[in-house]
């Protein structure tokens, strides 16, 4: 199972909308063939280690990262490949998280007089799909909140200057992440600072180069503000959350290429929370933010933010410096939210911490 987790992460940056999934075939101690979902549309990863293992399947045991499939999509289903071949045996991480056919794929194969156990490795599976779950489990992607901050919180000098607090090696650890989210959101206050393209660069794929994915570039932009001359447009892909309904900018902005949603809130802001379920419904697993002083807050201040990914400088930049979230003074120390460091190393002079809220 290990090793089929380890494939499942070659389609790290290319499986959405699908989960990352990996399948290793073993027959009398040996491994006979072994696959990769690559992507959406393509054979899943039951049907690429089948086709390797060939006649040896017959009897053999599959040990599959996630609950073969049940059902025909694009693809035909895997537990019927499993069966067809005469695989004896299935040893499955998770059971589909989808509450629309969970448990079918597993209760086809035990009906067909199959052996199948679930559970092994099972934290580890949902690791890798941790965006797919929660997308399946609650209508909501994952949402990744990144930030580079001095050591003493600081995200930018007063006057906006933030280029570059952190170094190179810090960067480009940056865009790994960026590609391995189905969407990277910002606000207009970012895009009108920075100008960002806020595209992946300088990153290939664990399988290799060449995959060519970018993820969907999400910008919150409450009145329209966006300008058509603005980089991030420059690509396609753009998705303006907005809340006001301005006819003649929204034009400019689709002759750009993007798509503007209307999600006002009773505030007259963009309604974060349905923001977020359209981006669900769109098949968006993971959402990687880089985002200002007030998105970042509001975000947070929501309940929408799943976990942090701090770019720490090593340096001050003092108390007149920009904070990284707007939110409301607390007036006890029984209001804090905690946090779970649950990773932190060195990258270049830099330090990164990845924590989740508890």
């Amino acid at each position: 199972m290990a090793r089929a987790l380890s494939l499942a992460e070659l389609g790290l940056h290319t499986t959405t909308p699908n989960p990352r999934v990996g399948c290793v075939i073993v027959q009398d101690g040996l491994t006979v063939g072994e696959g990769w979902h690559r992507r959406a549309g393509e054979p899943h990863a039951e049907v690429h280690a089948l086709q390797r293992a060939g006649a040896r399947a017959r009897g053999a045991t599959a040990y599959v990262t996630l609950e073969p499939c049940s059902h025909h999509g694009r693809t035909p289903p895997c537990a019927e490949a499993l069966l067809s071949a005469g695989i004896g045996r299935v040893v499955v991480a998770i059971q589909d998280p989808n509450p629309l056919v969970g448990g079918q794929g597993l209760a086809r194969l035990r009906a067909a007089g199959v052996l199948v156990q679930c559970g092994l490795l099972e934290v580890e599976a949902r690791e890798i799909n941790i965006g797919f779950v929660a997308r399946m489990t609650r209508s909501r992607p994952w949402l990744r909140l990144k930030l580079a901050t001095s050591l003493d919180g600081k995200t930018a000098l007063r006057n906006g200057a933030s280029q570059w607090l952190t170094g190179p090696a810090a960067r480009q650890d940056g865009h790994r992440w960026r590609a391995r989210a189905c969407a990277i959101l910002t606000g207009i206050g970012t895009v009108r600072s920075d100008d960002p393209q806020l595209n992946v660069r300088g990153v290939d794929g664990p399988a290799g180069p060449g995959d060519g994915r970018q993820p969907l570039k999400v910008v919150v932009d409450g009145r329209l503000e966006l300008s058509p001359a603005a980089r991030i447009l420059a690509a396609g892909n753009v998705l303006v959350a907005a809340a006001v309904a301005h006819r003649s900018r929204i034009a400019a902005l689709e002759q750009r290429g993007a798509e503007v949603a209307l999600l006002p809130a009773p505030d007259g802001r963009v309604d974060l929370a349905a923001l977020l379920g359209e981006l669900a419904r769109r098949g968006i697993n993971e959402v990687h933010a880089e985002a200002g002083f007030g998105l970042s807050g509001s975000l947070l201040g929501a309940g929408l933010v799943d976990e942090l990914l701090l770019y720490l400088a090593p340096c001050l930049l003092g108390d007149a410096a920009q904070g990284m979230f707007d939110l409301p003074a607390l007036e006890s120390l029984a209001g804090r939210r905690p946090l779970v460091i649950r990773d932190l190393r060195c990258i270049g002079p830099d330090l990164r911490l990845l924590a989740r809220f508890s």
